[in-house]
């Protein structure tokens, strides 16, 4: 199979699937109207209710849903073959992925900017307020660890990367106070700050830089010639340890922060940064049009991280669906929307916008390395991030990216891109993370509506993940957990769709495909941590397993939170049907 077929078949179904199956939902059954005020504009408070340019809106969009997953989750689900993952990629954005993400946002927008623990305590029953906020949580904790894993032991630990990221954010704030203080032209403010990210990310590979974070992770080589940094507790290396404590302070800011001052101005440029360095590969993929060499169509149904179904679908999320992305239109973008003929544009567009990055990385993949050989070489599965960066380089430096500005830099500005990537998503989940503490514990523990002390734990809990649960575990949980909070997500917005007497169906089919599927990637995943991996601590050497205790207790953290986030999602599954079936008719309000 040849790359250049592949984005053409990724191109026709952005045409057919926005254009005309998109836009004739858009038309037919939500109908927007420009003549509603928007909860931007009714609640304008500068802080989360904020009215923002469809453009600025659209990048702020995709940059908040698009971060590991479209990468890692198709570099990871390849080792089934290049055809189930690319099958999911396309359909799964074309059918459900887009369809969560716009119809998200209009209903955040037609339901004054509540979240959906509010709308599910009205639509469906009280309990369920409680339910899906404990649901939330967890599923949010997991995209703490799973991301805090690669960014704070993988990504920032390359002395190259983490001036570059430091200047970014800096730069960043500065794009905020000249868009929203200083009033200064958005096209000026874009290139000043994109000019000064992609210096401050040249910088980052110069020898003076690549020295300092050198010695500040007490780096030495060994006998093969690689890095390494002394060993500070379990697994945590002095480097590892300084990277993780890097995502938890940034990540503090842009919790507690006004969104205005940090989390839209940065997720702003990054936008910039991301969409060149895609620009950047497609290029290159144009130019030396590579083809996937013996790269098998398919390997087999079972490998190491699992059967095919279920869990090649939870293994790619954000690629072609994400509970993430519902998470951020209806409590994030549905809050800065102008108008209501901007939710299509800005979640249906950014939603098809990332499954073509999506394919990008799953060509990093599949034909960056000539081979299927040269991908297991590059790192495989177990190396995503690594893949990507060496898979991207490869495709810029056809157009000559390391020759104009030397020798690493592709590979430095894969791994700032897969950085910004996590980073500027992390600061949203906790964000998100302390309003359910805040919710959920608020009137009991007055002291969790502080948003630093709800900051505070949930960042704490995310270096526990961190330093104790290895990575290809934890990402299993954390896509399945949330491709079950995409299905709930369906759900909900099914329901409200039935109160306002609009069709449903289109919400409700994929809801139902999406439910039983990561109901059982859960439980696959409880089943394998308690009766497959805990008896391996019987004979820890053949099993090579370094720390029995952290071993168990990753194990016991795995197999837990998965059986906790399967009966929150049964239970609320079951009040909501009842809704479905009529025997509970939910609250009226206006549409």
């Amino acid at each position: 199979m040849n790359s250049i077929l592949i984005l053409l078949i990724g191109i026709v179904a952005i045409i057919v699937g926005y254009f005309v199956y998109a836009k004739s939902i858009n038309v037919n059954v939500l109908q927007p109207d420009d003549k509603k005020a928007t909860p931007a504009k009714m609640y304008m408070d500068g802080v989360d209710f904020t009215p923002a340019n469809r453009n600025v809106l659209f990048g702020y969009q995709f940059k908040s849903i698009a971060a590991l997953g479209p990468i890692l989750g198709p570099i990871v689900a390849v080792q089934w073959g290049w055809l189930p993952a690319l099958l999911w990629i396309v359909l799964g954005t074309f059918f459900i992925g887009w369809v969560q993400d716009y119809s998200s946002i209009m209903l955040g927008v037609r339901e004054e900017g509540q979240s959906f623990g509010a709308l599910s305590y009205r639509l469906i029953s009280p309990r369920s307020r409680s339910i899906l906020i404990t649901f939330i949580y967890f599923y949010l904790l997991l995209i703490m660890g799973a991301f805090g894993v690669q960014v704070g032991f993988s990504l920032l630990t390359n002395p190259a990367v983490p001036l570059g990221v430091i200047v970014v954010i800096l730069v960043g704030i500065l794009a905020g106070q000249m868009t929203y203080k200083w009033k200064v032209d958005i096209i000026l403010t874009s290139v000043i700050t994109v000019v000064l990210a992609f210096v401050a990310i040249w910088l980052g590979t110069q020898p003076f830089a690549k020295t300092f974070f050198s010695n500040l992770f007490a780096y030495t080589k060994d006998a093969d010639g690689k890095l390494v940094s002394p060993t500070l507790f379990l697994a945590v290396t002095q480097a590892k340890f300084i990277g993780s404590l890097l995502v938890v302070i940034i990540c503090y800011f842009g919790a507690v922060l006004p969104i205005w001052r940090w989390a839209q101005p940065i997720n702003y440029v990054a936008f910039w940064i991301v969409s060149l360095g895609i620009l950047g590969g497609v290029v290159g993929l144009l130019i030396a049009r590579p083809g996937m060499g013996d790269f098998p169509a398919y390997t087999k149904f079972t490998i190491g991280i699992g059967p095919l179904w279920p869990m090649l679908f939870v293994t790619i999320a954000c690629g072609a669906i994400s509970g993430w992305h519902s998470l951020v239109s209806s409590s994030g973008t549905a809050r800065q929307i102008e108008k209501e003929s901007d939710a299509l544009f800005v979640g249906g567009g950014a939603m098809f916008f990332e499954m073509i990055f999506a394919i990008v990385a799953f060509l990093t993949a599949t034909a960056a390395f000539g081979s299927f050989q040269g991908y297991q070489d590059a790192g495989g599965g177990a190396a995503a991030a690594a893949v990507f960066s060496k898979g991207l380089s490869a495709f810029m430096n056809q157009w000559g990216l390391d020759r104009m500005l030397g020798e690493g830099f592709g590979t430095a500005y894969g791994s700032v891109f897969l950085t910004l990537m996590a980073l500027t998503i992390m600061y949203l989940v906790v964000r998100f993370m302390r309003v359910a503490s805040a919710e959920a514990l608020g009137d009991s523990i007055p002291l969790f509506r502080n948003v630093h002390v709800g900051s505070v734990v949930a960042l704490l809990l995310t270096l526990v993940l961190i330093w104790l649960v290895p990575f290809l575990q934890i990402w299993a949980v954390f896509g399945a957990a949330n491709q079950l909070m995409a299905s709930l997500a369906l759900l909900l917005v099914t329901v409200w769709l039935k109160s306002k007497g609009k069709k449903y169906q289109w919400t409700f089919w994929p809801f139902v495909f999406m439910f039983v599927t990561t109901i059982g990637a859960l439980l696959y995943k409880a089943y394998e941590a308690f009766f497959i991996n805990l008896p391996k601590t019987a004979d820890p050497v053949a099993n090579k397993i370094a720390s029995v205790g952290q071993f168990t207790l990753a194990q016991v953290i795995i197999g837990g939170v998965s059986l906790v986030l399967v009966v929150a999602a049964l239970l609320l599954a079951w009040d909501a049907l009842k809704v479905l079936q009529g025997s509970k008719a939910p609250a009226k309000a206006e549409a």
